[in-house]
């Protein structure tokens, strides 16, 4: 009798209530980037009057960016379990976890893998570390766990839509054709291994300059960007204007959600909180509801 094949059946990440992946289709759009903020503004939201718990899982190997951007670099390996599960580092409220935190990572150093141990890292990545972290069994867990995808269509977010229950996907654009023609493939592929599609997020949308405040379209006009969503149905989260603040941030391992006080004279960071914060919000309250 010949073998009866079927879909693999998706699994829950272990310790994890919520899974929100974060993609582009287009590298270079700042998506690494919108995915550390968006997991800061997510863990300053309100979950059943308390700040949900939150972590951020790179899922890039071959361009690792969670150990820059959360200014976790130069550690040693991650600690294990007494069964073998990886403990995630931890900064900035976030539990964190990367490939880069588990090969060595210096300026010129590449991972040069073949497709089947990607996708063997990326399995390890998703289903062997222990999101409640250095409390064990004492701690619940996250109730949102950020996803920050590789650019492209691949072996690694084929791993991700076939076997893990998602709860929906962030798309992040940048106003030009070429970064769009992209994020429409990723919404293809999302919506061919049946991944919620939660709406696009355009990244430097516009530039405000500290001498003027009218809004300058580096990047084009965003009509492209606004026709791209009607054609899909999708929801537009937030525009977010470029800042020069952003990029310093995340070399400097502080996502730009994480300042405090007053912003009024900091270029565009108070504009890029506020946007972020409404992202975090609908994302929250969509998967939240989709959980119910």
């Amino acid at each position: 009798m010949p073998r009866k094949s079927g879909p693999i059946a998706k699994r829950p990440i272990p310790h994890v209530k919520h899974v929100v992946a974060v993609a582009s289709g287009k590298g270079g759009v700042g998506k690494s980037t919108v995915a550390a903020n968006l997991a800061v503004a997510l863990a300053r939201q309100s979950l059943d009057g308390r700040n949900p718990r939150v972590g951020l899982l790179d899922l890039d190997i071959f361009g690792p960016s969670v150990p820059k951007l959360m200014g976790l670099e130069g550690l040693p390996p991650p600690e294990l379990t007494k069964a073998g599960a990886i403990i995630p580092f931890s900064n900035h409220g976030l539990q964190c976890m990367s490939i880069g935190f588990m090969v060595p990572q210096t300026d010129d150093t590449a991972v040069v893998w073949r497709g089947l141990m990607v996708q063997k890292a990326a399995q390890q990545l998703l289903f062997d570390v222990d999101w409640r972290g250095h409390g064990g069994e004492g701690h619940p867990g996250l109730d949102v766990l950020v996803i920050d995808m590789p650019p492209g269509t691949g072996d690694v977010q084929l791993t991700l839509g076939q076997l893990v229950q998602v709860d929906g996907a962030v798309i992040v654009s940048t106003p030009q054709d070429v970064a769009l023609i992209d994020a429409k493939k990723g919404v293809a592929m999302f919506r061919k291994v049946d991944v919620p599609i939660l709406g696009l997020l355009l990244n430097m949308a516009h530039f405000t300059c500290s001498t003027c405040s009218t809004p300058h379209h580096i990047f084009g006009p965003l009509t492209s960007f606004h026709q791209t969503a009607d054609a899909l149905n999708l929801k537009i989260l937030g525009e977010l204007p470029l800042s020069p603040s952003v990029s310093a941030d995340g070399d400097s391992g502080s996502p730009t959600t994480l300042r405090s006080g007053p912003t009024g004279n900091i270029q565009g960071v108070g504009d890029v909180q506020s946007v972020m914060d409404g992202v975090a919000k609908q994302v929250l309250q969509a998967v939240v509801a989709e959980g119910i």
